[in-house]
């Protein structure tokens, strides 16, 4: 007896010990699912905003609608770069998880909408309905920014919705608004809202 009486003790510290871990990882796994992704980055938002602005311009001297596109598309792989570092650095400089938790949410939420803007885009073209490209384009954005932003912090839905309204406009305003349209979405709202998350949120 006396000997199991003190087997039972030694065995005692190791369990409490692997609850206590437990415990804690549960604890983690808690924080990363229940917390915002907050390294959506201000300041990358102002540099999409800016090339945009000069995208604009370059687009708007085109003499043809695909040259016109091939320009908006470089833009869209500039401005995911330009996300993809700003958010990196914002995530190493407050020591936050970009692929876990709210993070990887935000980006599988970000996915859809953006894969069905690149496949309606092939369809209008095919379609010679190349007009409605700008709309298509801002309204999709803006619903990809709304749907990830329910796992970000509160402006970011918000500036979803900005991006479509400003997209739901172009596709009524007819194809000699797209240009400015285009500077609006892309270019003003990704400034002014990028302005706000730095200034609130960090960088």
């Amino acid at each position: 007896m006396a000997y199991a009486s003190s087997a039972k003790r030694e065995s005692e510290p190791i369990a409490l010990g692997d609850r206590a871990i437990e415990d804690i990882r549960f604890i983690r796994r808690t924080m990363e699912h229940g917390t915002a992704f907050t390294a959506v980055p201000g300041w990358g938002g102002v540099a999409m905003g800016i090339s945009a602005l000069f995208a604009t311009v370059v687009a708007a001297s085109r003499p043809s609608i695909e040259g016109w596109i091939w320009v908006w598309l470089g833009e869209a792989v500039l401005a995911g770069c330009i996300a993809g570092c700003a958010i990196g650095l914002k995530a190493r400089q407050t020591e936050l998880p970009v692929l876990s938790g709210a993070g990887r949410k935000f980006f599988l939420s970000f996915l859809p909408p953006s894969l069905a803007a690149a496949a309606l885009t092939v369809a209008l073209v095919q379609a010679d309905a190349t007009s409605m490209v700008p709309g298509v384009w801002l309204l999709l954005d803006g619903g990809a920014v709304v749907t990830a932003g329910t796992f970000s912090v509160e402006v970011v839905p918000v500036m979803g919705v900005c991006f479509m309204v400003v997209g739901a406009a172009a596709l009524f305003a007819g194809p000699d608004w797209s240009d400015r349209l285009m500077a609006v979405g892309f270019g003003g709202v990704h400034i002014l809202f990028g302005l706000i998350i730095a200034r609130k949120y960090g960088g």
